[in-house]
């Protein structure tokens, strides 16, 4: 209670939203604050807000924040981050429950110790997550158009089996001179 006291500002004064929600923890950083703010994940009491916007006591904050809503009622108003038990009396949280884990569908779960998953569990667990199988290899064609300029051109010069025998393919001088 004394550190909050200490925290806060004077009487009547209002504190930036960005710095209120850094000081109860509810975010890590102030600068995470700040950009939630300017996204418009952060209203108060129904509007959304600039991070220099005043909060004061009695004001409704809702934050959405990694996929979950906050709804808190601000208390006390203070302006300095302070520690864990003396946050949480600053406001009155009334954010619905997060959701039980095991409404979270996981991903690829593979029983201890089965290995390295085979060609067809890839396979699976792509067409799991959505993506397309059989779009990972490059597309070839044939003829002209693929990049062949016929007998002598110049992609035959990058074939290593009609280099000179002279030439080495590193580059590099030779160095038993």
């Amino acid at each position: 209670m004394i550190a909050a006291a200490g925290a806060g500002p004077a009487a009547g004064q209002s504190v930036r939203i960005d710095v209120w929600i850094w000081s109860v923890r509810l975010v890590k950083t102030r600068s995470v604050a700040a950009t939630a703010c300017r996204g418009g994940h952060v209203r108060v009491n129904g509007e959304r807000v600039k991070p220099a916007y005043g909060v004061r006591v009695g004001d409704e904050v809702r934050m959405r924040h990694e996929g979950r809503e906050r709804v808190v009622v601000v208390k006390r108003v203070i302006r300095k981050r302070v520690g864990p038990p003396v946050a949480v009396e600053c406001y009155v949280d009334n954010s619905p429950p997060p959701p039980p884990r095991e409404a979270v569908a996981p991903a690829g779960i593979r029983d201890r110790g089965a290995g390295r998953p085979t060609k067809r569990d890839r396979r699976d667990m792509e067409r799991l997550r959505g993506m397309q199988a059989g779009s990972s290899g490059p597309v070839k064609s044939s003829g002209p158009a693929a990049g062949t300029a016929g007998a002598g051109g110049p992609t035959d010069s990058a074939d290593p089996s009609r280099r000179s025998p002279g030439r080495r393919s590193s580059g590099r001088r030779s160095s038993d001179s």
